[in-house]
């Protein structure tokens, strides 16, 4: 069997079996991205081999948290371990949500191990034109 070494891989894989596999209590962080697409913000995540029954998504006021688990692969009895690089547990991440955003119309996908949120921006916070009147009199307020 052919191995190339790599020192920095080794230096992450021993600083990942220090640190120990996520916990529901204490996960491990969940790489993402986000950005504005027209009228809704996209956020999506990594959670290669993960499967998405053990993805938990939650929205509590302004506070969205996804977590998401990978748990081991079922081997045979004879099998032996000569390689173990992937991370298992538990990851996680959350995000304060600003105002603008419309919490309760949330969409999610999950397509080749990459969660996508779709966060609907509200009417409110869309940019708008404000008309401007022309009055002719003044009134006076007496009282």
């Amino acid at each position: 069997m052919l191995m190339r070494t790599d020192p920095f891989r080794e230096l992450d894989r021993l600083a990942q079996q220090l640190v120990g596999p996520g916990t529901w209590s204490k996960p491990s962080a969940m790489p993402m991205d986000a950005y504005r697409e027209g009228d809704e913000y996209v956020v999506a995540f990594d959670v290669p081999g993960v499967t998405a029954d053990a993805i938990d998504i939650d929205v509590e006021r302004n506070m969205l948290t996804v977590r998401a688990e990978r748990r081991p692969v079922a081997k045979a009895d004879d099998a032996q371990m000569e390689l173990s690089e992937r991370p298992l547990g538990v990851f996680s991440r959350q995000i304060v949500l600003a105002d603008a955003l419309d919490t309760e119309h949330i969409k999610a996908d999950y397509d080749a191990g990459v969660l996508t949120l779709r966060i609907p921006i509200t009417e409110r916070a869309k940019p708008r034109k404000i008309s401007i009147g022309v009055g002719t009199g003044h009134k006076e307020i007496s009282g």
